[in-house]
């Protein structure tokens, strides 16, 4: 590095105002016009720079005033993305989409991935000034484990039969199966850090960059500085404040009037109003997002298979995909797998709007005064209400009669979904195909809403989990898809990309395939740029 770079870094840091960088460039005999362009690039490199402070303010779908701060309660947008703030986990889902180490230094399998040895990050604090160890990282993941446990994680630790405390640092996991994803469901948001023995969940303890300073849950929460960050790079801003805002236009006017820096779902129908704002951008992302309108296979009248396959062919993807989402999508075949996972069945025949087919099918289940009512909300995301309505008029001409029931926003998750017998929902996807089919189709698994139960299905997920062998894996990912698309109450007309918007002011909030804010980490991973 020459005199001039060395001056020109130190003005982007801040440590040389621009009138000081001038005169001593000029003094080193640099021309007029190389001053000027060596300002430019040093300022140019300082918006794009890392900055300690300020507070970001977001504006979020995705929050009840049922929220709470206990991780196992989590299932929507705005406490996932506080919960980031507040703890961390054993694994991480990377901007690449794998698991990588968090409070975990390494991990390695043993016995055909049926046992996994954890050696955990030393010298990492918790708020309260205790050194994370191996007991917390028992305490943390039994409290979603056992016929008790309400967690949202539950599902996929139940294939753990036992975590022990080897030393210190050194904990092991032994699973039921062999299972070569396993640090994949580590990353589950639910997964969180706490202390050994800790449940006070009204005044959370984690290791993250943040404490609570405000809850007001469905309304607004506050999160400050907790004080130094043991990610060097990460944990830079001053606070963190969460504004729940689930109407989507009143999202989008709040970033557009600058009441706050960066939104969630934004609206896909008025995304060009942000692409020509010199001041907005949007963060894109494609995905296994996918909305989803789930029967109850076990509840009448969706026991009857000909009537499911009569709602497949019932849906217009394509015509979805347009109107719900502007065309941010893939079209979906009614299982959860998208064409970005490597484990994507592209044999499966496409399912497509059929409306003589979904005749036939509705004939053929003989219910013609079946009762069918889908139930949805705003809250089940941006859209779900058209959703419903869509499809209320592509089954109408097929003669099916769809009743829209339009449920409230708060609340909807905890009183009508896993609840309705045909209810409006979405997935965030997951980044181990093995991993969303079993938190969502496995027979027991807790956040099975569809209700589906095969233990043909069964047996394929417990041998694709403890497969090591990629050409025999993939046979029974591809078969568990087959299965869903055949005969599955799910509807997943597509998978939609994910739509943050910010102020370019925002730095480090990159897309993320996993979620929305970068997959629930815009709080330790953004900063506000000078």
């Amino acid at each position: 590095m020459n005199e001039l770079d060395y001056l020109k870094v130190q003005h982007a840091l801040g440590r040389l105002s621009r009138r000081d960088f001038i005169g001593r460039a000029i003094a080193l005999g640099a021309s007029a016009v190389a001053v000027n362009s060596l300002v430019l690039g040093a300022e140019a490199l300082a918006a794009e720079t890392a900055q300690k402070g300020g507070t970001l303010r977001l504006g979020l779908g995705g929050g009840s005033t049922t929220d709470s701060l206990n991780p196992l309660s989590w299932n929507d947008s705005v406490m996932i993305d506080v919960g980031f703030g507040l703890f961390n986990g054993l694994v991480e889902n990377s901007a690449e989409n794998r698991p990588v180490p968090e409070l975990a230094e390494k991990y390695e399998p043993k016995d055909g991935a049926k046992t996994w040895i954890f050696t955990l990050r030393k010298g990492v604090m918790f708020h309260n000034g205790k050194e994370f160890d191996a007991d917390d990282a028992v305490y943390s993941l039994n409290l979603h484990r056992g016929s008790d446990t309400k967690s949202g994680a539950a599902g996929p630790m139940k294939a753990v039969a036992d975590v022990k405390k080897l030393d210190k640092n050194q904990i092991e996991v032994t699973l039921a199966s062999g299972n070569a994803d396993f640090p994949t469901v580590l990353t589950d948001y639910h997964l969180m850090m706490v202390p050994n023995g800790f449940t006070d969940w009204a005044k959370p303890v984690g290791t993250g960059a943040f404490t609570v300073d405000r809850f007001d849950p469905g309304v607004r929460i506050a999160l400050k500085k907790a004080g130094p960050y043991w990610k060097a790079d990460r944990g830079l801003l001053d606070a963190v404040e969460y504004n729940v805002i689930n109407d989507t236009s009143a999202r989008m006017n709040a970033l557009i009037s600058g009441q706050v820096d960066a939104i969630n779902r934004a609206d896909p129908k008025t995304v060009s109003r942000i692409a020509k704002s010199p001041t907005l951008e949007i963060v894109r992302a494609a995905g296994g997002w996918y909305p989803v309108m789930a029967m109850q296979d076990d509840r009448d009248p969706y026991t009857n298979l000909d009537l499911r396959k009569a709602m497949k062919y019932a849906v217009d993807r394509e015509q979805m995909i347009k109107t719900l989402f502007s065309g941010y999508g893939t079209l979906g075949n009614d299982n959860p797998i998208p064409k970005s996972d490597p484990y994507f069945n592209s044999q499966l025949e496409q399912l497509k709007y059929d409306p003589d087919k979904a005749k036939f099918y509705f004939k053929k289940a003989g219910l013609a005064d079946a009762k069918i009512v889908l139930q949805t909300s705003d809250a089940a995301f941006n859209g779900a209400v058209d959703m419903a309505t869509l499809l209320q008029a592509t089954a109408g001409k097929a003669g099916i009669t769809v009743d829209v029931k339009k449920e409230p926003a708060d609340g909807y998750f905890d009183n009508v979904w896993l609840k309705g017998a045909f209810v409006a929902s979405y997935w965030g996807g997951r980044p181990a195909a093995t991993q969303m089919l079993d938190i969502a189709y496995q027979s027991k698994a807790p956040w099975n809403e569809s209700h589906w139960n095969s233990p043909k299905f069964d047996k394929l997920l417990t041998d694709a989990q403890g497969e090591v062998d990629e050409a025999k894996r993939k046979s029974y990912i591809w078969d568990m898809q087959a299965m869903l698309t055949d005969e599955s109450g799910t509807l997943i007309p597509c998978f939609r990309d994910w739509l943050d918007a910010k102020n370019k002011k925002v730095g480090g909030h990159t897309p993320h395939s996993g979620f929305d804010m970068d997959n629930g980490r815009i709080a330790e991973k953004a900063f506000l740029k000078a």
